[in-house]
């Protein structure tokens, strides 16, 4: 018997042995199906009592269904020069809301390798922090300054029109977004 559930994910191919009470379940790699059945599943009966027979009878467990309400990734806004990192600080005061900035360059190997994991983490904090990076050779030299940027990457957390915190990264890529995290939980 062939099974495909509402949801696009599911794809379920059930063998029930004659001689046994429990079904045989492969599933297609993205997710797993538990189905149980009675013994007495069929289509007997008054129309009424079959679906309540089938409702009561089959348990589906949804743990491994993806959560589609929120998103896996968040793009990260570039800021090219000095007048937009002005507007953004301006619109973040006025929401008393903190910004991330990943001072990066395009020739750097962890810096590339960190973005993705912190365009997850932006996901993370959606509507808290939001994220942006600065690729610091397509940007005026003024603003790297401005930034006090020495080494790269550098993660800063800023709030209120002022840098509070700052994470430099040459180290392992998780052990940088932990940090990341806990700079981020402080201010939010």
């Amino acid at each position: 018997m062939f099974i495909l559930a509402p949801n696009s994910y599911i794809l379920c191919r059930e063998i029930i042995h004659p001689d046994q009470h429990h079904p045989q379940l492969s599933s297609n790699g993205n997710s797993s199906v538990l189905i149980k059945y009675s013994d007495k599943f069929g289509f007997e009966g008054r129309k009424g009592e079959w679906k309540k027979f089938c409702r009561r009878d089959l348990r589906v467990k949804s743990s491994f269904w993806p959560d589609l309400t929120t998103p896996s990734t968040v793009d990260m806004q570039t800021i090219e020069d000095s007048d937009q990192l002005d507007n953004i600080l301006a619109q973040a005061k006025e929401l008393s809301q903190p910004i991330i900035i990943d001072w990066m360059a395009s020739w750097c190997r962890k810096c590339i390798y960190l973005k993705p994991k912190l365009e997850k983490l932006a996901a993370e904090f959606d509507t808290k922090v939001l994220f942006y990076c600065v690729d610091v050779n397509k940007v005026p030299q003024s603003l790297v300054k401005r930034g006090n940027i020495t080494k790269m990457p550098t993660i800063q957390l800023w709030k209120d029109g002022e840098m509070k915190e700052e994470v430099i990264g040459g180290h392992k890529a998780w052990l940088v977004i932990e940090e990341v995290r806990e700079m981020i939980q402080k201010f939010v």
